[in-house]
């Protein structure tokens, strides 16, 4: 019987060939052993393994297959913000990019690299020594959600670089999760074959795959990963983009050789001047059913790191690059019918029911037609031919009528006067343009409320979809939100499609949520106005929802980020005497009412911002942004005469410069500590 450090050698041995095997395959396309060898290598591992679990390291290829689910992910912030790209939407347009860049750098001449830009989930990954630590979605650019479990189990992301890349203390890869068509189809296939809803498309998909709480789910999902960019590095090693980008491929970053014939790479180009990225540009374009995944234009951007940092950006996007975004596909198709539906805040909204039109290898039976007035502007009626169009690959509206196709009987559609659910009157403001239902009591609005109220941004409730939604609330189980908390297992086992243990996962999400605090709760309560970020100020600045209810409208006002229309709105809210009963009603069925961790009270450097240079000695970067946000400041990657404070670290950077030539005061570390714990922060 071997001991254990035979045990370990062994492991330590199985591990090494494997990811040997898996380097010659996905980074070099040069396998050395069959397929069924390698599984038998794998096979012994996981044996090992599972007959000795001390064994098991977290870099281990077996770990890919998942593990235990998670109940929520963590929000983590970007080494450096993700941000947007301008567009560009055809050559000229590419050459006045290249116009405004020799403005801003005369006598510069710049070479391109050109990128299919793949229509996938934006992540973030971090390695440290080549070792990868986490991984988070683009989130608001700054912020995102910590799903490096989820993303360990993706094949094309690897645990353990390779080469030179590991002698770098940081690095931080910035790519696109995808689904290749093949994959997506397969698994929508059998996603209808048990009976769940099939994913609208590939990108959606993969978003969904990616936000699994339980990495096993993530694990079963075909996914693969695009890099497109080296967005941090520590010590910085790279002069150009193109440069980075070979390094990433050869360390261990490689689509699937399986859909090598499908491959991105080889519309990754450099580029010696602008008319061969239009040129390329072009040559995507007409490519573009043949590429095998969702692709909606040409990343365009300067190769040199140099030149990228003369450059810099906005707070939108990257002075750098833009994006050639590929005309939107458009088709034709008859409107059957004008439907009008009820949201929660009892919006009615009209959408066209097509005959079935397939666009960019999408399906569209619908599309939106806004309000009264985009109908009345269109002037479209039932029967008509209309033009569709899905911008961007995603989202299908209507751009015109083909009158000459016109029916001779047909007649104006008349915009509902009354609610079409519960028939109440539905009354129109003079200053909006969406006509609402006047009864709170709707049942249409009920069921939205119910759905928005258990959304994943609001107070997450798993396996509270739509179904389930509506059976709640047609069976009168759910009158009130609190309703919902009144619900036993043997209850909802009664609802369509529902056995007993999903009964009772939804049960236990239910009463999971109950904790979510203030922030979440003021988001899923529908207050008009009120989206995330507003819902998480009025949660920090005031802790509880005793002070909110009670502060007045000229206080809220007050608050930075709020002001007057989001105060008279919360206001009126609180004032509703049904507001405040449903407030009492979630709070006797435990409800959290107060955000965990926040102090309340006004933050002392609200609407302050703030720019970091350089390097501090006794606080990392995310620890000083840390304590600016946590006292209500703001920070910018940029200069400009808005900044209050720039924060002069060692070895700063130009934006040093930038202080001192606008007039922005600077502050060294020492007197940005004093500032912040004269103002309590610290």
């Amino acid at each position: 019987m071997p001991d254990t450090s035979q045990l370990r050698a062994q492991a330590e041995e199985l591990r090494r060939l494997i990811l040997r095997h898996e380097y010659l395959y996905y980074v070099l396309d040069r396998p050395e052993i069959t397929d069924a060898e390698f599984d038998k290598l794998f096979q012994r591992l996981t044996h090992l393994e599972t007959e000795h679990p001390e064994l098991i390291t977290p870099d281990s290829p077996t770990q890919r297959v998942g593990g235990q689910p998670v109940e929520g992910f963590a929000s983590v912030q970007h080494k450096a913000a993700m941000l947007s790209l301008d567009n560009a939407y055809n050559a000229d347009e590419l050459q006045e990019f290249e116009a405004r860049m020799k403005r801003a750098l005369p006598g510069e001449q710049f070479t391109y690299v050109t990128e299919p830009k793949v229509d996938g989930l934006g992540v973030a990954l971090v390695y440290e020594h080549g070792q990868f630590v986490r991984g988070a979605t683009r989130g608001d650019g700054r912020y995102g959600e910590d799903v490096t479990h989820n993303l360990m189990t993706v094949r094309g992301i690897p645990r353990r670089l390779h080469g030179p890349l590991t002698k770098l203390d940081i690095l931080e890869v910035r790519g696109e999760i995808f689904m290749w068509r093949q994959a997506f189809e397969k698994l929508n296939r059998g996603l209808e074959a048990e009976g769940d809803e099939p994913f609208a498309n590939p990108r959606n998909a993969s978003a969904g795959s990616v936000r699994q709480k339980d990495p096993r789910i993530t694990a079963s999902r075909p996914l693969d990963i695009f890099i497109y960019g080296v967005s941090y590095a520590e010590p910085n090693p790279f002069k150009g983009h193109s440069q980075a980008m070979q390094q990433l491929l050869e360390s261990g970053f490689l689509l699937d050789p399986k859909d090598r014939k499908n491959t991105l790479e080889r519309y990754r180009r450099r580029c010696t001047d602008i008319d061969l990225a239009i040129q390329t540009c072009l040559e995507v374009e007409a490519a573009r059913d043949e590429i095998g995944c969702d692709c909606d234009g040409v990343v365009v951007k300067v190769d040199a790191i140099e030149q990228q940092r003369g450059l810099g950006s906005t707070t939108h996007h990257p002075r750098w690059a833009t994006a050639y975004k590929f005309p939107a596909r458009q088709a034709t198709s008859v409107i059957r019918k004008i439907e009008v539906s009820v949201g929660r805040t009892g919006a009615l909204t009209p959408t066209a029911l097509l005959d079935p039109v397939e666009i960019a290898g999408a399906t569209i039976s619908r599309a939106t037609l806004h309000n009264a007035d985009e109908i009345e502007r269109l002037d479209v009626r039932e029967g008509d031919t209309v033009l569709i169009e899905r911008a961007g690959d995603v989202i299908p509206h209507i751009l015109r009528v083909i009158q000459d196709k016109r029916p001779s009987h047909s007649r104006p559609f008349r915009f509902p006067t009354q609610c079409p659910v519960c028939g109440a009157e539905a009354f129109r403001p003079e200053s909006e343009v969406v006509s609402r239902c006047t009864n709170s009591a709707c049942l249409a609005r009920l069921k939205e409320s119910l759905l928005h109220f258990g959304s994943r941004r609001a107070m997450d409730i798993e396996h509270l979809g739509e179904a389930v939604a509506e059976q709640l609330v047609d069976r009168k189980l759910v009158r009130e939100l609190a309703d919902l908390y009144q619900l036993d297992v043997a209850t909802l086992a009664e609802l369509e499609r529902l056995a007993e243990k999903s009964a009772t996962n939804l049960y236990n999400a239910i009463h999971g949520s109950k904790g979510r605090g203030l922030s979440r709760l003021l988001f899923a309560l529908g207050i008009r106005y009120v989206g995330e970020h507003v819902a998480t100020i009025l949660a920090q600045h005031y802790g509880s929802m005793d002070r909110l209810e009670q502060a007045p409208e000229e206080e809220l006002a007050e608050i930075y980020g709020i002001g007057p229309r989001i105060a008279q709105s919360v206001a009126l809210y609180f004032r509703q005497p049904e507001n405040r009963r449903q407030i009492e009603q979630l709070r006797g069925v435990g409800v959290s009412m107060k955000e965990e961790g926040v102090t309340a009270g006004p933050r002392p450097l609200a609407g302050k911002t703030f720019v970091l240079t350089g390097g501090l000695e006794s606080l990392t970067r995310d620890e000083a942004k840390e304590l600016i946000v946590r006292a209500g400041g703001r920070l910018t990657s940029s200069v400009s005469k808005k900044t209050d404070y720039v924060v002069v670290g060692k070895d700063p950077g130009s934006k040093h410069d930038d202080a001192t030539r606008l007039g922005v005061t600077t502050l060294d570390e020492a007197g940005f500590k004093k500032l912040i714990g004269k103002e309590g922060a610290l």
